[in-house]
Parts: C-alpha cells; structure tokens; sequence
C-alpha cells in the first residue's frame, strides 16, 4: 500500500469507527414502555436516529441534520438545516421539536440525539434576538480565530434552546441524551453546545469573549448580554430527569487509525485527541516533529484547530493545516501527510481536508500556484483543487472532529 493510500485508509477507518450504527446501539437502552419522543440535532443525528429505529424500530420524532446528511427513518422526521451559520428552516425546526417537549409528563420517555453541528442547526435565538443577527454573529466568530469553546459559551448565552433549555422544555419527562463529541477534551456540555447539559449562565463572560476576539455583537445582541441573558442555573432541579451519555469520541477513531498503521509496519505515535490552536502555527510544530522523527512511523492527531480569516480565498482548517505543514516541510523526502475532518466538511465547503506529499510544493509551482500566496489569502481548498490532491468522501454521517496523520517512511 502506498503512503497516500495508507493515509486514505486510516482515515477512513478513523470514520468508520465513530460511524452511529456501531456506537449508538451499543450503549442505546432497552424501548421504555409508554410514550416514546426522539429528538436530535447535528451533523451524525439522523444517522443516529437510523441506528435508533434499527435496534427499537419506527419512533415518534424529529432529527435536525445539516442539508445532504438526511438517512431514511420510518417514524422519526428527518429536518436538513444549515450549517456552519443557521438559517430559517433550523428555526422553524427547532420550534417545532420545542411544541412536541411541551406538555410531556413524568411517564414520557425523551431519547436525544446529540453530535457535533447541533450548535447551529438547533437554532432558537433568545427573545429580542433576530435570526439574521445570529447569523451575523457567527460569521464573525468563524472568521475571529476563536476556539470552538469561546465560541459555544457565547452561542449558549444567546440561545432559548442550549445551554441545559432544551432538557428543560422537555422536563418533567424522563430524558437520555446519546452524544457523539466533536470537541476537545470530549465535556457533554460542549458537544453541539450543551442543550440537554447544566450550565451556568454567565453573560458577562460572553461579552469578555467577543472582546477577546475582537468581535463586534450586533445591537441587539449587545444590549441582551449586557442585561445579563437568561441566566440558568447548573443545578436547576429540572436535569434530575437527564442522564448525557458520550457513546463515540474523537479518541477511539485515533486508536482504530493506529491498529491499521501498526498493521502496516508503523511505530505511531498520538499526540492527543484535542490539540487545538491556529492551523498554521500547529502545523509549523508538527512538522518539526516529523523532520526529526525516525521512520518508519506515524504520527497521528485530533481536536479543533482554528483558523483566523486573513484574506478572501476558500479554505477551511485543515486544508489550511495541511497546506502550511507542506510549506514547512519544503519537499521533504518520504513524508507524507492527510488532514481531514471525519464529518467530510472542511469550514464550510464539501470537502474534508486534504493530502500532501514531498512533491506537493513541484506540483504546484509547475501549474503556476504560489503556495505562501494561497496560504496568505486563506485560501487552501482551491490550492489543494487545483493540484487534484482534496479529500472528498461526501457526507460522512458522524462527526469526531479533526484527524491529521503523517507518515514517514523508513
């Protein structure tokens, strides 16, 4: 197996291992008896409420996924939405899921199924707030370079449904949360920001946040958090009723990738599931790691990197990662790497990462592309286009955030 296709593999068995028809019935329980409600929002839901009908069969519900992601379900509605920046049918989505939590009593049984893309898919902005200064929002937080945690404790402040509101609406009914993490460090009230999860409100911890990062909140959205939000509280007697379960993490889908390197005749070594930090600059460390690194090995990673928008091109972190590791590398002999992120959408584009190799920089120039260039203006998904070397598996229907491998050869 060549370099490049033993990439592609682990890759695909990184997925494969978080896929939800493996994870989800193994820690589903048995069907309770009485009434039944399913709801679910992110990028790996609807898979998960495939896998849920497959093991209790048809369900009453409503899933929220991201446009492409839908599965066919024989009971459980399947909504597509918008994601990475909400829009009018995750609103209307999630209204609706809310109007099926109420009115539920202490004998109902809520099932709820949580991945990574629920923060922007379940989408209920807090009174006064309008959806297009949501969105607004967001798209300044995506370009700010902030990490995923800042900015899910701001969308949780700013929210009718995160932040613990959605297990609360479902409340007095008992409720299971299943969640596949897609952050670091794997903490239930990150995933997809926390909706059946206790939080503490904080507004004024928002606002420090979008300071920090040079984010400027629409009015609106300003004077909410400056009145102090909608505070809750992580005790709220209400979650006595929830139990959050994390059936599938970033973790297990590096081990699955080092048995098959092992398998090849690779030392490996993990440098952790939750790196994170900007594309670039971990890229620059990583690949001083691998210049000094004996082969044959692998060197294997996950978490979140970020990505802080410099110019106009169409990137996303880990083709950003993957484009300045091979411009650090400069062409390094037997050294080959993938950055992909295992939902298959790299930033907002179709595409999951990228490959490289020690002749990525020849390819480029020999077609006229200016590497530094491209990495200057954000702009790696049309780099990586251009020289045939993206990672396309179309949607993948899990979501464990960030895999990146490189492998030297011996």
């Amino acid at each position: 197996m060549t370099p490049p296709d033993l990439l592609r593999a682990m890759f695909d068995r990184a997925v494969a291992r978080a896929d939800p028809m493996l994870c989800v019935p193994a820690a589903l329980p048995p069907r309770p008896q009485g009434e039944v409600l399913v709801i679910g929002a992110g990028k790996a839901s609807a898979r998960m409420a495939e896998a849920v009908e497959s093991a209790w069969g048809p369900c009453d519900g409503l899933v929220i996924t991201r446009y492409g992601y839908a599965r066919p379900c024989r009971g459980i509605e399947i909504v597509e939405a918008a994601h990475p920046v909400p829009d009018d049918a995750g609103v209307a989505a999630t209204r609706r899921m809310l109007e099926k939590l109420n009115g539920l009593g202490p004998d109902a049984f809520v099932l709820a199924l949580i991945s990574g893309g629920g923060s922007a898919l379940l989408c209920a902005p807090a009174a006064g707030i309008t959806l297009d200064e949501k969105q607004a929002l967001t798209r300044a937080l995506l370009a700010s370079g902030a990490p995923i945690g800042d900015i899910n404790g701001v969308r949780k402040e700013i929210s009718a449904v995160k932040g613990q509101r959605l297990a609360v609406a479902a409340y007095p009914a008992r409720m299971v949360a299943l969640m596949i993490s897609d952050v670091p460090g794997d903490d239930p009230a990150d995933i997809a920001s926390g909706p059946t999860v206790g939080h503490d409100g904080d507004a004024a911890r928002a606002l420090s946040v979008l300071t920090r990062w040079g984010v400027t909140p629409p009015p609106a959205i300003a004077a909410f958090l400056g009145a102090g939000g909608d505070p809750v509280a992580v005790d709220d007697p209400r979650l006595a009723c929830v139990t959050n379960t994390v059936c599938a993490a970033p973790a297990q889908s590096l081990e699955a990738a080092a048995e098959l390197a092992h398998g090849a005749g690779y030392a490996v070594d993990i440098l952790g599931d939750a790196v994170v930090g900007e594309a670039r600059e971990v890229a620059a460390e990583h690949a001083a790691l691998a210049l000094k690194s004996q082969g044959p090995r692998v060197i294997l990673s996950g978490g979140e990197l970020t990505v802080t928008k410099r110019g106009d091109g169409v990137g996303g972190p880990n083709a950003e990662y993957a484009l300045a590791l091979a411009v650090a590398l400069d062409g390094a002999p037997g050294i080959h790497a993938i950055a992909c992120d295992t939902d298959g959408v790299d930033g907002a584009a179709e595409v999951a990462g990228a490959v490289i190799g020690p002749d990525t920089l020849a390819t480029a120039t020999a077609k006229g592309i200016d590497p530094l260039a491209a990495l200057g203006r954000n702009d790696a998904h049309s780099f990586f286009a251009a020289i045939d070397a993206q990672v396309v598996p179309g949607p993948t229907l899990t979501n464990v955030n960030d895999f990146r491998a490189i492998l030297i050869e011996g």
